[in-house]
């Protein structure tokens, strides 16, 4: 599957009472709460003695794909160009891979 492709089949599951406005507003939420829950899986794994629930885990990332794709979708965008954007910027940011020095004193303008 294209990203694009599942960024579309994703959004036929949007809530179509939304305006672009709350779109934007659920789907950066959204975002935050789906990473939290990640980062708990990691949590219990890490501090508490858990097994990695690697098939919870994947859902949860799997979540946070849908509530990117939303985001992607209320600010007009395609995940495609979102990915390609991101690519671009890290090429220039670490044009060999990734550097410590380049990451320490990275410049002040490079989001």
């Amino acid at each position: 599957m294209k990203i694009n492709e599942y960024q579309k089949l994703a959004m036929s599951t949007l809530n179509k009472e939304l305006d672009k406005k709350d779109i934007l507003i659920n789907s950066v939420m959204g975002l935050c709460g789906e990473s939290g829950e990640a980062i708990d899986i990691v949590k219990k794994w890490l501090a508490q003695g858990h097994e990695l629930d690697k098939d919870h885990l994947a859902k949860e990332l799997g979540d946070i794909a849908w509530y990117l794709a939303e985001a992607a979708t209320a600010l007009d965008l395609s995940l495609e160009d979102i990915l390609q954007a991101n690519l671009d910027k890290l090429k220039k940011r670490y044009p060999q891979g990734f550097d410590k020095n380049n990451s320490i004193h990275r410049k002040t303008d490079d989001l």
